[in-house]
């Protein structure tokens, strides 16, 4: 009998494109939620998923270690619209973008009734997100199995409270771990603890837990579809994202321009992991 692929090995040699020397997978949803599936099915080791846009990406040029972080992620989706067109120009077909929200609410519904055990960890933004958010998921989806919560506080937990997260998502048989703490934080926060959790996905989906608990408004499915949810959720919230959406967004354009004339070198992706250096790999599948 011929010697299985490691399904790891398989999600690493899907199509993907560099932007800024960050890989990001060509993929769309279906495809994410089917990997997540196998991935549980083999509960051979942890892996994560970062959905990110182009403040990721802008991060990325400023840390270094962010960037090889991102590298190193087994699936970097493309959430925001620009990374999508870019993919488009790379000559991937991506009718959409992997939206956190929606990447969410498709897995629980392709899955619900099948004894997936959810957790939610998130940072503490109102009252009770993450539980208001598995309360929307069981009443949308019977039969969805929520096997914990977790809100944090907004500051940096101690060496203490860590571990007490880490023994919680754990000890709780979680299939799937659903992180909430923003793009930039959930990415490092899943990268370091990445090899303490006995979990076999977790996903960083970060303002899905507003969204889909209520605590905020999601922009018009038009909006989101043409790239204009970056002005509806600016016009929500200024204080907190008119440097994420002006000043990050200024530099992605610019750092693109100066790529395109070849003027700045913004470095290949690190081919960090030995799983992205194995070769002769299937594509992964579409559903």
């Amino acid at each position: 009998m011929a010697a299985r692929i490691p399904f790891r090995q398989v999600i690493k040699n899907t199509p993907r494109f560099q932007v800024l020397g960050v890989h990001v997978d060509a993929v769309q949803i279906p495809d994410v939620v089917s990997q997540m599936e196998e991935w549980i099915r083999e509960k051979t080791e942890c892996h994560s998923i970062a959905a990110t846009g182009m403040n990721g990406i802008v991060e990325a040029q400023h840390d270094c270690e962010f960037k090889q972080i991102l590298n190193e992620t087994d699936l970097v989706v493309p959430d925001g619209m620009p990374l999508v067109w870019l993919g488009r120009r790379h000559g991937h077909v991506l009718p959409q973008r992997v939206y956190g929200p929606d990447l969410l609410l498709a897995f629980c519904e392709k899955t619900a009734g099948q004894g997936y055990r959810h957790f939610f960890y998130g940072a503490e933004r109102g009252p009770d997100v993450p539980e208001r958010l598995a309360e929307t998921l069981k009443n949308r989806f019977p039969g969805t199995i929520v096997a914990g919560t977790y809100s944090r506080p907004l500051q940096r937990l101690n060496l203490e409270q860590e571990e007490e997260v880490i023994s919680a998502i754990s000890s709780a048989a979680t299939d799937v771990l659903w992180v909430g703490l923003g793009e930039l934080r959930q990415v490092r926060w899943m990268h370091k603890h990445k090899h303490q959790l006995n979990v076999p996905v977790m996903v960083g989906v970060g303002a899905a837990f507003d969204m889909l608990s209520g605590r905020k408004r999601q922009a018009p499915r038009w909006m989101r579809e043409h790239g204009f949810e970056w002005l509806f959720r600016l016009l929500q919230e200024p204080r907190r994202l008119w440097r994420r959406y002006l000043i990050c967004g200024t530099q992605f354009l610019v750092y693109l321009f100066l790529e395109s004339l070849r003027l700045k070198k913004f470095g290949q992706g690190e081919e960090t992991s030995k799983q992205r250096r194995a070769a002769g790999s299937l594509p992964l599948g579409r559903n």
